[in-house]
């Protein structure tokens, strides 16, 4: 596949209706196609095996195996391994560690709006493509700038970030004061507000701060329902 080719997407999710609504996402999206959408994890498994997409949009919840099996199995078989990213209701913390230890580019929990999927895909296209153009190896191999910008920015691990791997405006000891506060609840959801108010933070400061940790995949973002208004979303850490 070139730079310039599509992004072959398969679709995978129990609900008829929910994968019609990611197909057609994906649709709407330029440099992406959908080349096949299951709604079983069984199938997904063979879909993988016959169409090799280059993306897989996995749901969690199927109704014969569990989406973390899907990609355990994907994981085990030969040949090409596409990209898979996690779209689901699973918002365990066991669950969304199984999908960052089997390597899922990314974790999107439902509900979500277009413009939230518009900006993973249109990511995760640009670290794919940056990742195509570096596929054959330099004289001498990569230097560590190479090998972050393939990676597209993204930490695996819980150490502390440096001041080069943060947005501008963001502080490395506010992010660890933020990231503290994550880890000191770790079977809390805390929202943007409440670490703001545990850290001292005005709340969009403190929500730059989170956004940037699930960016890099140390917490993940939950939504959260039963109060008035709408959902706000929940931060936990995952790192």
């Amino acid at each position: 596949m070139t730079g310039g080719a599509p992004v072959r997407v398969l679709v995978v999710d129990d609900d008829f209706a929910v994968a019609s609504v990611h197909r057609g996402y994906v649709e709407s999206l330029p440099g992406f196609e959908v080349v096949g959408e299951v709604h079983r994890g069984a199938e997904a498994v063979e879909a993988v095996h016959v169409l090799r997409p280059d993306l897989v949009l996995l749901d969690v919840y199927l109704p014969d195996i569990s989406g973390l099996e899907v990609l355990r199995r994907i994981r085990s078989s030969p040949g090409p391994q596409p990209d898979v990213l996690a779209i689901t209701a699973a918002r365990e913390v066991d669950t969304v560690r199984g999908a960052m230890t089997g390597g899922v580019v990314d974790y999107l929990v439902k509900p979500f709006s277009l413009a939230t999927f518009r900006e993973r895909l249109e990511v995760y296209r640009a670290h794919r493509t940056e990742l195509l153009r570096r596929s054959e190896d330099p004289p001498g191999g990569l230097e560590q700038s190479d090998v972050d910008r393939m990676l597209g920015g993204r930490r695996r691990g819980g150490g502390r970030a440096s001041v080069t791997d943060l947005p501008k405006g963001l502080s490395p000891r506010t992010l660890e004061a933020v990231a503290r506060t994550l880890r000191g609840n770790p079977a809390v959801d805390l929202s943007a507000g409440e670490v703001a108010e545990r850290c001292g933070l005005a709340r969009v400061s403190a929500r730059r701060y989170l956004e940037h940790l699930e960016r890099t995949g140390r917490a993940a973002v939950l939504p959260r329902y039963g109060g008035t208004g709408r959902p706000e979303n929940g931060y936990r850490w995952v790192g």
